[in-house]
């Protein structure tokens, strides 16, 4: 992979309820060189606005319950794009369409990807259940 960076261990607890889902893609960026507001950007990609909530309302839960609580959240509820702010790391979750026309990817260009080839193999996707989607306890 051209241009990439190891996964570290600080970006691992957010990749790991990331990988818990079925997405349609996951892209990690490592971006410290670039800025100071964050380490990490992580891009996933959902295939509805149903999943895009699913998936942010699990990474929410997940993380608090590692007592690691988001210092911003928008779009959840919204399921188009919802932005998860978690200092050291940023997730967004997109729909396909929205991530395609919004290109985060295209605008870090020059960072490094992380290498998740031989993370992602490790993780077997959950099913998505009716009491997982409607948990609002976040």
């Amino acid at each position: 992979m051209k241009n990439s960076a190891a996964i570290n261990d600080d970006l691992k607890k957010y990749l790991i309820p990331a990988f818990e889902r079925k997405t349609e893609s996951i892209v990690a960026i490592d971006v410290k060189e670039f800025t100071s507001y964050t380490d990490h950007i992580v891009i996933i990609e959902a295939g509805s606005h149903r999943q895009v909530t699913s998936i942010a309302e699990h990474l929410i839960k997940r993380l608090k319950a590692e007592k690691i609580k988001a210092i911003g959240i928008e779009g959840v509820k919204e399921g188009v794009w919802a932005l998860l702010d978690f200092g050291d790391a940023i997730i967004h979750v997109f729909e396909s369409e929205k991530k395609a026309f919004y290109d985060i990817e295209g605008l870090w260009a020059e960072a490094p990807r992380i290498d998740l080839s031989g993370f992602k193999e490790t993780f077997e996707p959950q099913e998505e259940t009716d009491e997982e989607e409607n948990d609002d306890e976040f």
